[in-house]
């Protein structure tokens, strides 16, 4: 599909969405929240695809929402009117959050993250960030509120003090000071930034099986909201007892021992164990 606000490639397993509005910095509006949503939603989709790379065009990731509509930003979208004509060409009949998706989802942070510029990596797996970028969840200098869930994940990312901090004043920070905070895993000299998460992305679609990928990601976040211990310790034995069972249990030593490079034979959605991760979850009467 030919998108209009961003692009797409991929490569030896690995997706790249790249914002493409550098001329705006990357000011989010409705268009461009469509189609990065449908390209991810499709990289998602595709078995071949291990690991999905986001980044920015030029010198900003994302500046924000687009302000070019004024007082009627918010109320009105990008101020366009064009989301309603594009919805239908852009719609994905998959209702799954980034985080209940079994490929990697990596941000690379390559400038300036402000607003939802911050709140969308927030709700992917791994943060890279240039480390002079800005970012900020500006909303309450704007007069509404972080969004995206992001009132409920940077807490647990950063501590509620620090959290706190930073959702509720909207000051910036570098990205140094994110790296220090825990909010992104590593901050480098923006040139860097996209190759290092590339190289982390392709290590992922390499080296680690597609499978065991999905149930560790999928894991980590169920288990955010999972306050029992015994009842994610029972999700996770299950889980752990499935995949001993499965061909690449027996592969993942072999390739080791061979020193050659993986074999693996599960796909990432066809063989994702469902039922299995289910076992222990509230309301399937494991607790």
């Amino acid at each position: 599909m030919a998108y209009e606000t961003i692009l797409t490639e991929d490569k030896d397993g690995v997706a790249t969405v790249t914002f493409n509005r550098p001329e705006r910095m990357n000011a989010y509006n409705a268009r461009l929240g469509l189609e990065v949503r449908h390209a991810i939603v499709g990289f998602d989709r595709r078995e071949d695809i291990r690991a999905i790379v986001v980044t920015g065009a030029g010198r900003a990731f994302c500046s924000g929402a687009d302000l070019a509509a004024g007082a009627d930003t918010f109320s009105s979208g990008d101020g366009s009117g064009r989301a309603d004509r594009t919805a239908d060409e852009l719609r994905v009949d998959d209702r799954r959050a980034y985080w209940e998706m079994n490929t990697p989802i990596i941000a690379a942070i390559n400038g300036h993250a402000i607003g939802v510029g911050l709140t969308m990596p927030m709700e992917w797996d791994i943060r890279i960030a240039a480390e002079d970028a800005k970012l900020a969840f500006a909303f309450s200098r704007r007069g509404v509120i972080p969004e995206l869930s992001a009132n409920w994940i940077v807490p647990r990312v950063v501590g509620v003090s620090r959290g706190l901090e930073l959702l509720m004043t909207g000051r910036t920070i570098s990205g140094r000071e994110a790296a220090e905070f825990g909010l992104v895993s590593e901050a480098l000299p923006a040139d860097r930034v996209l190759a290092r998460a590339l190289e982390l992305a392709r290590d992922i679609a390499e080296n680690v099986a597609p499978v065991s990928a999905g149930i560790v990601k999928r894991l980590v976040y169920s288990n955010l909201a999972e306050p029992d211990r015994r009842t994610a310790q029972r999700r996770e034995s299950a889980l752990f007892g499935w995949t001993t069972r499965q061909p690449d249990s027996r592969e993942g030593p072999m390739a080791f021992l061979e020193k050659r490079a993986p074999q693996w034979r599960l796909s990432k959605n066809a063989d994702f164990p469902e039922d299995v991760f289910a076992e222990g979850a509230p309301g399937t009467g494991g607790g």
